[in-house]
């Protein structure tokens, strides 16, 4: 699985860590510093040994370019922040198919709605189900209820 951070800040880190290994730091308490495991350290070194600084640079990120851009993936996030009345829905649940639809109005980019969840999560956002409660439910009553009848029938199954 590939770590997170930008290729730039994965580069950065493994020039660090080869910075701590000259000043004789054990692979594993640089390990330890980093958050990586001590077979990250070993690795990278056994890289700059070989063949030097090269070994370290940021590689590109394998696979197809994401459609959306960052710019473009930050202004998905604003939009989905107002939530989905505020985009033309009659309730306010994202739904997968809800988010393709706004994608695909506001930046003409037609994804398949099996990987929004993917880039949801890429977001930060995680599934949720909404609550369901009765339209009719009074929560004043239910708190008086809890406050004034619940100890008497608490007290009622003690006994």
């Amino acid at each position: 699985m590939r770590p997170q951070g930008s290729p730039e800040a994965l580069e950065r880190r493994r020039h660090y860590a080869m910075e701590l290994l000259k000043e004789k730091y054990q692979p594993v308490e640089i390990a330890r510093r980093l958050g990586v495991d001590r077979r990250s350290v070993r690795r990278w070194k056994a890289a700059y040994l070989k063949k030097g600084l090269s070994a370290l640079q940021a590689q590109s990120i394998p696979g197809r370019p994401p459609k959306l851009s960052p710019k473009g993936k930050k202004q998905l996030e604003q939009h989905l922040l107002k939530g989905a009345k505020a985009a033309g829905f009659a309730t306010d649940l994202w739904t997968c198919p809800r988010v393709a639809q706004v994608i695909q109005k506001g930046f003409g980019i037609r994804y398949h709605v099996d990987h929004i969840g993917r880039l949801l999560h890429d977001l930060g956002w995680s599934p949720q189900k909404p609550q369901r409660r009765a339209v009719e439910r009074d929560e004043k009553a239910i708190r008086q209820w809890i406050k004034r009848q619940w100890p008497q029938i608490k007290k009622k199954s003690q006994a």
